[in-house]
């Protein structure tokens, strides 16, 4: 079988010139190409957007409440300490027992106020480097701390809730996703 042959399965394409003039394959036939990484199309924030520094602040503002809610933990567990020491009240079992209770509940509190405190502090400081397992864990820490803050404590813990609320919003949405997914050189 030659080149020029009909019945050649291999040979030039019936009607096509063959040699120098032989068409090359045109773009867009065959397998589609991948996207390109990156998308260089789309833009990359180079500022943080106005959402996620308002979330960040919020972060701020969550450890500031959670410091002064260990001031408070720590000031009822010792005003509980002392109580337990009162003259007057030393014969009576029940206060005893129940201040017992309540002193370590309250030093208890005061411990998680303190690692809930220095879990806020770590994810608002790596906002501006973090890439999206921040983003994840803070809309994880913004949701159990507004179910957290539902109860028991619902005046203080209203202003959690809708605190963490607004975080796992603003960092969840579009903004927010581009921020902590953009490429880091």
């Amino acid at each position: 079988m030659s080149f020029g042959d009909p019945n050649n399965p291999y040979g030039a394409p019936q009607g096509q010139q063959q040699g120098y003039g032989y068409p090359q394959q045109q773009p867009g036939y065959g397998y589609p190409q991948a996207p390109p990484v990156g998308y260089p199309g789309a833009p990359v924030p180079t500022s943080m957007p106005s959402t996620v520094s308002t979330a960040r602040v919020l972060l701020w503002v969550i450890v500031g409440l959670q410091v002064l809610g260990v001031a408070l933990f720590a000031f009822s567990a010792i005003g509980v300490e002392a109580a337990k020491n009162d003259e007057t009240l030393q014969n009576d079992a029940s206060f005893q027992q129940l201040a017992d209770y309540s002193s370590g509940m309250l030093w208890g509190l005061t411990l998680f106020a303190v690692a809930w405190g220095v879990f806020a502090l770590v994810l608002a400081l790596k906002f501006r480097t973090g890439g999206n397992g921040v983003r994840i864990t803070t809309m994880v820490f913004g949701i159990i701390t507004a179910i957290l803050g539902i109860y028991p404590f619902i005046l203080v813990g209203l202003i959690h809730t809708v605190l963490a609320v607004l975080v796992a919003v603003f960092v969840g949405n579009s903004n927010g996703s581009a921020w902590f997914n953009r490429p880091r050189y």
